[in-house]
């Protein structure tokens, strides 16, 4: 009965409305008949038809409340139904379609279509609520799985399912196969507007022109199949925004947004909106689009985000554009624009980092698209700030792209950056023509667009002039200027750069009119005021100085560190003026370190404030914290000449004067290329303070030549000419010559103090200081007569005795040469004499050693006899029989080798020990002739018994391989033979000369004697020390007898 119920309730549906159906579905469970079999699962299913029902009425409706209402309903409905027959899959399939349209509920939906496949993996509801699923986790492959899945259980199954699977393969990338699937599910359903909507965006961004007029086509075929579905509204809207009909853009994405309640397609209709704005300039409602689209957007879809960042730009909130174009560069870190843009806008920061981060964002850039024109540029504009050399390369490269890409001339633009850095490189001449080159095309060019190139003629004559001022072509550059002014009188750096050129040539009541002239034009010019304020300074008018940088103060709330620095260093200057009111002096310290700090807190990198704290503690005595800060400012730049004088102060305070002169010296070479006038003062100062006052005056001497109108330096020298002749003077060991400079030295300084104290105007010294200093001069002279009077004594008898001295000295020098000639003399006629000695013993040497022929002795032949000599046997005797020989058994054959092998071991234990004996005895041999090298020679033919015995001490304690040497009885076997005279006596007493001898002169006659003698005494040692008891020749035979050294007859 329940399933006639619900028959009855689809007639109704269709014949009466929806009304009927509710009411069936709903009096069914009260009313209907259950007393038959399943009548529980027509229970459940009437339950589940009207949770579909509602879920259905949920999904069309668009007030969120009514919305709600029904999803509520449907929720109580399958909560009724779970109680009844919870895991059924029909019952589980539907809940979980309902749960996957909440949204907030994929995981729930996900368990029970899991539930489902696991007992049916062909259900294809439940596979394809799983597609969706894994669709929207961007897990598309998985999906085209489930979706073939569904496809394979059943053949004619909806067109929903072409559709899904034509959007896996779109994602998928496999766009031929999509075009496929969405062309299928329009021949099964030509109403799904999914499918039009497909194959639109797949004709669309082919770029084909007929494609495109189809897929407009296909747009349109969805939208007039369904007018409120909002995926083809924004379609059709994008298709209109490049039209540039942004009307109907407008339109069609109000009710694309009106018409959904999804985010994406939400945050896609606002993008059109916005964007439509955008174009027509109405920038505050663009803005209100772009924020609403970032709020609806995925992280992922970032274009709501980089036109936001744009409309930031438009506002000039640098900080919040940066936020919008770093969310963009998240997702997409190779994306040109958004680098491109976000260095501009880092470039723009005073942090340090986001400026870094600039460079490396263009750099960046440059690499990808080396082509890029503006990241060249950009890149030119950040890096002028910190590496003039890169910008110059950037600004070249672009030129350079320019001329050979573009095949156009360079825009002034580049040419007058790329003259602004080489004039920060100081190559002028090259500058000079990048601006001529400039001025050439504005000129030119100047017909098409005399506005624009206009003003950049103003801006490239003005650094023209800059350039003419920085050449010292002063009068070049105010030509410029004024040019300048004539057309645009109200070009204010032009009145100040004026002023600056009367203010260097000292003219400084015109400097100080041009300067006023430009705060007619801005009477609150901070850099007019300052030039100002710094003339007053210059002429140490402090007080008038200080009200100047006060007022720059005044008008910018406490912001300008320059101006708070000024009055600091102006505080600091007071403290140098002489004063002995300690509490005017505290006072002044505490006020310039107040100043001094509060730039810090507004400036922590501020170098200069770092300084003047470093100042005011050496003013307080605190030398070694001075020197810290001097020191951490000195590691920060190596560029401000400033920490390198005060450096050089410190040292002065601590009395390192050496440290002090070798600072002032580097800072005037690295800085001033040795030309300051102020620092050779300092380093003069240096000197004096030192003690080396000759120095002291060739530094000021060099400073005067500089300046010769500075009065103080003319005091200076003064003072140290005093100084140089007081000391001459009091030394009382000075020559005549030293004192009467140091009289005149006197003289030219009384002049000077005399003049210096009769100044009119006010000095940078106290006058009444230089009248002292001349009255103590003019004393001076007046003892100078007693000076040189002593002087000249002292010269005179200085003269005296140096004449004493060289008389002395020339006799002493003629008894010496005397000398020397006699002993000259005798060495020569001692030399002659040891010629005709060394000729006589050459003489005698000729026959010391005779060479015999050498006949080396043959050893007698030890051990078994050859088969050849044994006697032969008879056969009837028992000795010849010849298994007696071979009865030796293997043991004996054993011991006889052992003994042989002994024997072997024995002699060349023997030999090496001969070996180092021998050594020894070249050693010693050696040793005895470094000895006798004084005069003394001893042959070497003959070896006496003391000397052999000697030897033989430390020939391995063998006495047995001794050999006894008779030195009157002369080997005969290749022995040397000697005279028989010799025999005698010691060859060491023969050969020894005489004490009294000299040594021979290693002559060429005298090198041969000896090295014939040497290898003579060689050979015999070599002969006598290889002599043993074995190899030891036989005694000599009597004539004719024959020898062991000749053959016998028997071949022996």
């Amino acid at each position: 009965q329940t399933t006639k119920k619900q028959q009855k309730a689809v007639v109704s549906t269709q014949s009466t409305g929806m009304h009927d159906f509710v009411l069936l579905l709903e009096n069914c469970q009260k009313d209907a008949a259950t007393d038959y079999h399943d009548q529980e699962k027509d229970k459940m299913l009437a339950l589940d038809t009207l949770a579909a029902y509602y879920v259905r009425l949920g999904r069309k409706e668009k007030n969120r409340e009514n919305r709600k209402k029904h999803f509520a309903k449907a929720t109580s409905l399958y909560t009724q139904a779970d109680k009844i027959i919870m895991y059924d899959q029909n019952h589980l399939v539907g809940r979980a379609h309902f749960c996957l349209l909440e949204g907030d509920k994929t995981d729930q939906a996900d368990a029970q279509f899991n539930f489902v496949l696991a007992k049916s993996d062909k259900h294809i509801a439940a596979n394809m609520g799983k597609a969706c699923i894994l669709f929207n986790k961007k897990d598309f492959k998985l999906a085209l799985g489930h979706f073939k899945k569904a496809l394979k259980g059943n053949d004619n199954c909806p067109a929903s399912v072409r559709l899904g699977m034509g959007l896996c393969f779109y994602r998928l990338g496999n766009l031929d196969k999509a075009q496929m699937a969405f062309q299928r599910a329009l021949q099964l359903d030509p109403r799904s507007t999914g499918s039009l909507i497909g194959q639109a965006i797949l004709h669309l961004n082919s770029g084909d022109k007929e494609k495109l007029h189809k897929g407009v086509k296909l747009l349109s075929t969805a939208y007039g199949i369904d007018s409120a579905n909002s995926m083809t509204l924004n379609h059709l809207a994008n298709h209109f925004f490049f039209k540039k009909d942004y009307q109907k853009v407008q339109h069609l994405a109000q009710h694309a947004l009106q018409g959904t309640e999804v985010e994406y397609i939400q945050a896609e209709s606002c993008y059109q909106l916005a964007r439509s704005y955008h174009n027509q300039q109405k920038y505050d409602q663009a803005f209100q689009y772009y924020y609403q689209s970032t709020q609806f957007a995925s992280p992922s879809y970032v274009l709501p985000h980089f036109g936001l960042g744009q409309m930031y730009i438009a506002r000039g909130d640098n900080p919040n554009a940066a936020m919008c174009f770093e969310k963009v560069l998240k997702i997409q870190p190779n994306n040109n624009e958004t680098m491109k843009i976000l260095g501009s806008l880092y470039s723009q920061s005073d942090d340090s980092d986001k400026r870094e981060q600039a460079k490396v964002l263009l750099q960046k850039v440059t690499t990808q698209c080396p082509e890029d024109i503006e990241a060249w540029i950009e890149l030119g504009g950040i890096l002028q700030s910190c590496d003039i050399h890169e910008a110059l390369n950037a600004y070249n490269t672009a030129a350079q792209i320019i001329r050979d890409n573009i095949n156009e001339d360079v825009p002034p633009e580049i040419l007058n950056n790329i003259a602004s850095c080489l004039f920060q490189l100081g190559k002028y001449e090259e500058c000079l023509t990048h601006y001529e080159t400039a001025l050439d095309y504005c000129k030119r060019e100047l017909q098409n667009d005399e506005s624009y190139l206009s003003a950049i003629t103003v801006t490239i004559t003005y650094n023209l002039a800059r350039l003419y001022e920085a050449l010292h072509e002063f009068s070049k550059a105010e030509d410029l200027y004024k040019a300048v002014l004539k057309e645009h009188p109200n070009y204010l750096d032009c009145y100040l750069r004026l002023g600056c050129i009367a203010r260097d040539r000292e003219q400084i009541f015109e400097a100080s009119n041009w300067f006023k002239d430009a705060l007619q034009i801005n009477q609150d010019n901070a850099d007019a005021w300052t030039l100002i304020g710094n003339l007053h300074i210059s002429k140490q008018e402090w007080g008038p100085g200080q009200k100047k940088f006060e007022r720059i103060i005044k008008t910018t709330n406490d912001k300008d560190s320059y101006s708070i620095l000024a009055i600091g260093n102006v505080w600091l200057q007071m403290l140098y003026q002489p004063t002995r009111d300690r509490d005017k002096e505290q006072k002044y310290q505490e006020r310039a370190l107040a100043f001094f700090k509060q730039v810090m807190r507004q400036d922590p990198r501020n170098m200069y404030a770092a300084n003047g704290i470093g100042c005011v503690l050496a003013v307080k005595g605190h030398i070694r914290e001075a020197r810290d800060v001097f020191a951490q400012v000195r590691e920060a730049t190596a560029e401000m000449p400033d920490v390198w004088l005060n450096l050089a102060h410190i040292y002065i305070e601590q009395k390192q004067f050496v440290s002090a002169i070798q600072m002032y010296e580097n800072c005037l070479k690295k800085f001033y290329k040795h030309h300051n006038v102020e620092i050779l003062l300092y380093l003069a100062r240096a000197h004096f303070v030192y003690g080396k006052l000759e120095e002291t005056r060739r530094i000021l001497l060099r400073a005067r030549h500089m300046a010769p109108h500075d009065n103080l330096i003319l005091f200076n020298l003064s003072y140290v000419l005093r100084h140089l002749a007081t000391s001459t003077l009091r030394d009382e060991k000075s020559g005549l010559e030293d004192v009467v400079s140091a009289v005149r030295n006197l003289e030219l300084a009384q002049r000077f103090f005399t003049m210096l104290s009769k100044a009119t105007e006010k000095q940078k010294y106290d006058l009444n200081h230089a009248g002292a200093e001349a009255r103590q001069c003019t004393d001076l002279l007046s003892q100078a007569q007693y000076h040189v009077a002593r002087a000249r004594k002292l010269d005179d008898e200085q003269r005296a005795i140096r004449m004493q001295q060289e008389k002395a000295k020339q006799e002493l020098e003629s008894k010496r040469k005397e000398e020397e000639d006699k002993r000259l003399k005798e060495e020569e006629e001692k030399h002659q004499a040891m010629l005709a000695q060394r000729e006589v013993y050459r003489e005698k040497a000729k026959n010391i050693l005779i060479f015999t022929e050498e006949v080396e002795p043959v050893r007698v032949p030890k051990g078994r006899k050859k088969k050849d000599d044994e006697p032969i046997y008879s056969s009837g005797d028992p000795s010849s029989d010849p298994d007696k020989d071979d009865a030796l058994n293997e043991e004996e054959k054993a011991q006889k080798k052992k003994e042989k092998s002994e024997r072997k071991e024995k002699k060349r234990q023997a030999r090496e020990n001969k070996k180092k004996a021998r050594k020894e005895r070249e050693r010693k041999r050696l040793q005895q002739e470094k000895e006798e090298k004084s005069g003394k020679y001893t042959s070497k033919a003959f070896i006496s018994d003391s000397e052999e015995d000697e030897n033989n001490e430390d020939d391995d304690k063998e006495p047995e391989r001794k050999m006894e040497t008779t030195p009157a009885k002369p080997i005969k076997s290749g022995v040397l033979d000697s005279d028989s005279s010799d025999l005698d006596d010691s060859p060491r007493k023969k050969a020894a000369p005489s004490k009294k001898r000299k040594k021979f002169s290693d002559s060429e006659d005298d090198s041969d004697v000896r090295a014939e003698i040497e290898a003579d005494t060689s050979l015999n040692d070599r002969q006598i020390s290889d002599i043993s008891e074995d190899d030891a020749p036989p005694p000599p035979a009597a004539p004719g007898q024959m020898t062991t050294n000749q053959v016998n007859s028997h071949g022996t």
